[in-house]
């Protein structure tokens, strides 16, 4: 299997949430790496391994983001790093993957399956390197009191401050490096 490594410049985990029942914020993590093994002939053995630094946290408002990394919610003085480990791969369709693992965030572990699409492969040559890259969207809802965020205000109609199921989203461009051109 191969290893294919994540472009820094490329890379996003993002998340939304409902506000209040009635609107949804959202937010990104800016500090992300990883690895994924891959081979485009075999993608049911595919294997990642994805870092978030969850102290990078941003959603453009200082005082929630600030909230966000508390001990409400990402306790980021205790628990710096999200985690997410793939235990296995699925193939469902032209391209499209079900890959299940270990999602850890506050120390808390639990599976989760991320819905996966790839696209590529596309080629280019820098310093007499060529490139080849893939893209990977991954998407997945998690309840976020499952991970031990259960802070929450009940507002008057019956709902809540902020929702209980989180919208997660990773993107990323892989690359593999190789030397000469392609042909």
């Amino acid at each position: 299997m191969t290893k294919w490594n994540i472009d820094p410049d490329h890379v996003s985990a993002r998340f939304s949430v409902r506000h209040m029942m009635v609107t949804v914020v959202h937010g990104l993590f800016n500090k992300v790496r990883g690895s994924i093994l891959f081979d485009p002939a075999k993608p049911d053995e595919t294997s990642v391994e994805i870092e978030v630094d969850t102290a990078s946290i941003y959603t453009g408002v200082d005082r929630r983001d600030n909230h966000l990394r508390s001990a409400d919610f990402l306790d980021v003085e205790k628990c710096p790093i999200m985690s997410f480990k793939s235990t296995a791969a699925e193939v469902v369709g032209m391209n499209s993957l079900k890959i299940i693992g270990d999602l850890t965030i506050r120390g808390i572990t639990r599976s989760v399956v991320f819905d996966v699409t790839y696209r590529g492969p596309s080629y280019f040559i820098d310093d007499d390197k060529t490139f080849t890259t893939y893209g990977i969207d991954a998407s997945a809802c998690i309840h976020r009191e499952d991970f031990g965020m259960k802070w929450n205000l009940d507002i008057e109609d019956g709902g809540f401050m902020v929702g209980k199921c989180v919208d997660i989203t990773f993107s990323a461009e892989i690359d593999l490096e190789e030397e000469g051109s392609v042909n």
